[in-house]
């Protein structure tokens, strides 16, 4: 894409650099979660979440030949640990980090006997101005970008990006699909303007409960098998242990690369991949985020999209044996085996 000129005068061939070195801009928020939990035990649990779920994972996934560069907004008040965080995990740049005076995001995650979960928002890390975003996406060669606070960016500045941005960007909505009442609490809630949403991003992240609240009643197909759309080429939904589905549109390639260039007219298509090994019991926080970062990072090393999605559903699935992201690096390299090792 030519960026790296930008940094190297002395580069001669910037395809050749590009060839040996790509970089994935991740664009979210780092959270300090607090852990109600209904075990007899009950005691409460803090630890980091929010984006570094999905930078581990995309550590663990991608080819030695991609960099990770968050592109974070930190509080003050928890900016020195963030840093030591993203300090152990490998692969990634620091050099897009922005401390802000505000306080850092945390959640209150409360679960329930049924897997239901409600969350509790406070802090107040402020979101993306598209003046902001570009000098820093334009050193990029695809972008993850993850809801977690749903106020990561307008959707003007998700415009922006889409028109300016060529690289490939991959987008979990989520928290878009979530509005804040009294006191913080998050409430489920549809996506105003969801079309325009879509049309910002390659690749679109649900799961089931967040589709439901796009407004087409649990069809997507109709959005997908539009030969006129141009984007998104892949909606892809979470089922829980029931793995994963997917719809790809007519300009959609099984090589994430091929997404750089003009799109090849293929048959739109959906399906479903389903989880070859089910979790063991424990906590499901961030295996959403584990699962878009794995597939992403698969596409993007040229994996065919069934074989991304079902490694996506192994790691999503390997998340559930650990509590926060602290470590859960190691924990998806197979280095730790159960979430007591990391304490």
């Amino acid at each position: 894409r030519g960026y790296w000129g930008c940094r190297n005068l002395h580069i001669r061939n910037v395809w050749a650099i590009v060839s040996e070195q790509r970089t994935l801009g991740v664009i979210g928020a780092l959270v300090w979660d607090r852990f109600l939990r209904t075990s007899p035990k009950g005691d409460p649990v803090e630890e980091w979440g929010g984006i570094s779920y999905a930078i581990s994972a995309l550590s663990a996934s991608l080819p030695s030949s991609w960099k990770i560069l968050p592109i974070l907004k930190l509080g003050q008040d928890l900016s020195e640990g963030a840093v030591t965080l993203l300090n152990e995990i490998p692969h990634v740049d620091q050099s897009c980090l922005m401390t802000v005076p505000e306080d850092n995001n945390r959640v209150e995650l409360s679960y329930s006997r049924d897997g239901s979960r409600t969350e509790r928002l406070t802090g107040g890390v402020p979101g993306w101005s598209w003046d902001e975003l570009a000098p820093l996406v334009d050193i990029c060669d695809a972008l993850y970008i993850n809801f977690i606070s749903g106020f990561e960016m307008e959707l003007e500045t998700a415009e922006a990006l889409r028109d300016d941005f060529s690289g490939p960007i991959y987008a979990d909505l989520h928290s878009l699909f979530l509005s804040t009442a009294r006191g913080g609490a998050r409430v489920p809630t549809p996506l105003n303007a969801w079309k325009d949403w879509f049309q910002c991003f390659d690749v679109v992240q649900m799961n089931e409960a967040e589709s439901k609240l796009v407004g087409c009643e649990g069809d997507l197909s109709d959005i997908t098998f539009d030969p006129l759309r141009v984007k998104p080429r892949l909606i892809a939904i979470t089922l829980g242990d029931r793995g994963a589905q997917f719809f790809t549109t007519a300009g959609f390639e099984c090589h994430c690369d091929n997404l750089v260039g003009l799109p090849t007219a293929t048959v739109a298509s959906s399906g479903r991949v389903p989880v070859l090994c089910l979790p063991c019991k424990g906590d499901p926080t961030g295996c959403g985020d584990v699962w878009g970062a794995t597939a992403f990072a698969r596409l993007l090393a040229g994996d065919a999209l069934e074989d991304a999605i079902s490694k996506a559903n192994e790691l999503a699935s390997q998340n559930v044996g650990q509590l926060g992201a602290r470590n859960l690096f190691n924990h998806l390299e197979g280095k730790l085996s159960h979430f007591e090792e990391t304490r």
